[in-house]
């Protein structure tokens, strides 16, 4: 049988159909994410539970004129499906394929690019203003999920908006979940209406009184359910909403085409700031994925009968994200100062194993990365010894907070960027490839990152005995299969180690990529070539000894790095040189240039920057021939600078 969903090309398409014909169009896109997802992985979850509530917008708004702005964009897989990607949906996520994400470069429809959660609000409502400074006449829509709603950007963004009183629709997609199960006053704020003792007393004790009534006590019984959706808007969901200035209306099954339509159809041309708040259910129409909600957000293939992960390799060393728990668990059960945040994401850090141990030690602060690390900061003054586990692309959004509210006070808080460097598919919102420049600049702030899993054990345990803001940088993924210590060392702050000595030049390598950088003076060597590879372990501070051993004058340096080559591990490695005086070395960096990375596996990726042995051996083959033009100092200035 034909699907209809061959037929969709625009949204134009999806408004002519009949109403009727929406369920099976529900269907087939449910069907064509499940069958793609498995055998490609992706996120998954939510954008099952968002289908019905895409259609029902496409097919009362008319779309691209009107603008719908998605939240964090990883439940715009729908979205896609009907608006020009239907073909090329197979290739999402993958190298030189579709976004996982809106992105304004892809398509029309997508109106505003994002990654990172909480933003659409804010978006939406700059979208609306430019509508009216222009004398237009279109409709705004900003869908946010209830987890969003505990970033400071989308209050701040509900509160310019109730404020400025435009016309915006604002859809709160409210399913009780971000990544993880939702946390914070915000989420038991949405759940009360189910879950507060109050109401659940009061509908008991209505209950009762109504089945004692002679006659028409079972008849009032049957109403309960109505009267319950009265007492939860009576009770709880929108007097917050309004006193910021919001009119209210819900909540609202999502699941409910014919419903959604009619509620949009009544609601578009509200002039003012309006809520639609709709319960949806992620995972919606995949039993898998319904029961496992947070294995369901982002997945590896998987059996699509069964709904279980194909079986991967077990001989594989554990994952950074592992030994990392692991070891924390372990100084945590040394040390009761020692604290874990995370933003929302216990189980992609690894800290979800942390609190089984230490349940009144971790603090799930939801998606509100910059209160965080105030919330570190603050502990951090009474003696306790806070480790904030963020992905690095995440702990950006803290950029201020760990400036004046860690570093300025000099207090010891550790910064676990998991995800430093590549991190594949999700492309350049995920990526982590600028926490090196970012962090650096900061007085006080010591960086660091392991060059193995091991050293990740040992860096871990030195973090904590800086004295000062640290950060310790590791890769998505396993490690390389080193041995790990039975015992926890301390690292000497500030000091590298020589892997190899070599008398033709030195590379310079930092964190996962000195591995690599090995690996590529072992090909060199047997063609005759002979480099020095030094594990630099710290970005800051560098080790003096060792850039005064290999940096001489007439030198020929490389540095490798999985991180921006602006301001990253070359730049501060050149600038040392230049504060220590050293002139006439001639130096070659390998890293990411000034571009943004997109999506596709690590691997490939990395081949594409030579950020992978072969790669880099033949940077350096080519810089030691004079191939590549170097950066020299010279009297202390920067020539022939290779972009």
């Amino acid at each position: 049988m034909t699907r209809l969903l061959d037929h969709i090309s625009t949204p134009a398409d999806l408004r002519a159909l009949d109403r009727s014909q929406l369920t099976q169009v529900a269907k087939e896109i449910r069907e064509t994410i499940i069958d793609t997802v498995s055998r490609v992985g992706g996120h998954f979850g939510g954008n099952l539970g968002i289908v019905e509530l895409t259609l029902a917008l496409h097919y009362v708004f008319d779309t691209p004129r009107d603008q719908i702005v998605f939240d964090t964009g990883h439940q715009s897989y729908p979205h896609k499906l009907i608006t020009g990607r239907r073909e090329r949906f197979d290739t999402i996520r993958q190298h030189n394929g579709i976004s996982g994400f809106c992105k304004r470069e892809e398509s029309e429809y997508d109106v505003f690019n994002a990654g990172h959660a909480s933003t659409s609000i804010s978006a939406a409502l700059g979208i609306a203003v430019a509508r009216d400074f222009r004398k237009e006449d279109y409709s705004v829509v900003a869908i946010i999920g209830d987890g969003a709603l505990s970033g400071g950007l989308a209050l701040e963004g509900l509160n310019q908006a109730g404020h400025l009183k435009r016309r915006l629709m604002i859809i709160l997609n409210d399913n009780d979940m971000s990544i993880s199960t939702n946390v914070g006053a915000m989420s038991g704020y949405l759940n009360s209406i189910i879950k507060a003792q109050h109401y659940k007393h009061a509908k008991d004790l209505a209950k009762g009184i109504m089945e004692r009534v002679p006659l028409i006590g079972g008849r009032m019984t049957e109403l309960a359910a109505d009267v319950e959706q009265v007492l939860k808007h009576m009770i709880v969901p929108g007097t917050l909403f309004e006193e910021l200035g919001f009119k209210y209306i819900g909540p609202y099954d999502g699941h409910d085409l014919e419903g959604l339509i009619d509620i949009f159809e009544e609601n578009k041309a509200y002039d003012g700031p309006l809520l639609i708040h709709v319960i949806t259910k992620k995972g919606k129409g995949y039993t898998p994925a319904e029961n496992k909600p947070i294995w369901s957000h982002g997945v590896n293939p998987f059996d699509m009968e069964t709904g279980e992960s194909k079986k991967s390799d077990k001989s594989q060393p554990p994952t950074y994200t592992a030994v990392f728990a692991d070891t924390l668990t372990e100084l945590a059960g040394r040390d009761p100062k020692i604290v874990a945040i995370t933003a929302a994401m216990p189980e992609g850090t690894g800290l979800d194993k942390f609190a089984k141990t230490f349940p009144d030690r971790m603090f799930d602060i939801g998606i509100a990365e910059e209160h965080g690390v105030t919330f570190c900061g603050g502990m951090a003054t009474q003696g306790m010894k806070p480790i904030a586990a963020i992905y690095s692309t995440f702990l950006q959004r803290a950029f201020d907070e760990v400036f004046h509210d860690v570093a300025i006070m000099d207090l010891p808080v550790v910064f676990a960027l998991d995800r430093g460097g590549i991190a594949g598919a999700d492309g350049p919102t995920h990526h982590g490839i600028y926490d090196m420049a970012y962090l650096r600049i900061f007085p006080n702030m010591i960086c660091m990152a392991p060059r193995d899993e091991n050293e990740l054990r040992h860096m871990l345990k030195t973090a904590f005995e800086t004295g000062h803001p640290t950060s310790l940088r590791y890769p998505r993924g396993n490690g390389v299969g080193v041995p790990l210590d039975a015992e926890l060392k301390s690292l000497p702050v500030g000091k590298g180690e020589v892997m190899r000595d070599g008398r033709d030049g030195a590379i310079f390598a930092v964190g996962n990529e000195v591995w690599p950088a090995v690996h590529a003076a072992e090909q060199l060597a047997s063609e005759g070539v002979d480099v020095a590879v030094v594990n630099a372990r710290f970005i800051k501070p560098l080790d003096d000894e060792l850039i005064a051993k290999y940096c001489v004058p007439n030198a020929k340096i490389v540095t490798v790095e999985e991180g921006s080559l602006a301001g990253g591990f070359g730049s501060a490695v050149m600038e040392r040189v230049q504060d220590l005086g050293i002139v006439d070395v001639a130096f070659h960096r390998i890293g990411i240039p000034d571009e943004y990375v997109h999506h596709g596996s690590q691997d490939i990726l990395r081949a594409q920057y030579d950020l992978h042995a072969e790669g880099i051996a033949r940077r350096v083959r080519d810089f030691l021939r004079g191939a590549n033009e170097p950066e020299v100092f010279k009297r202390g200035e920067v020539v022939g600078i290779r972009r």
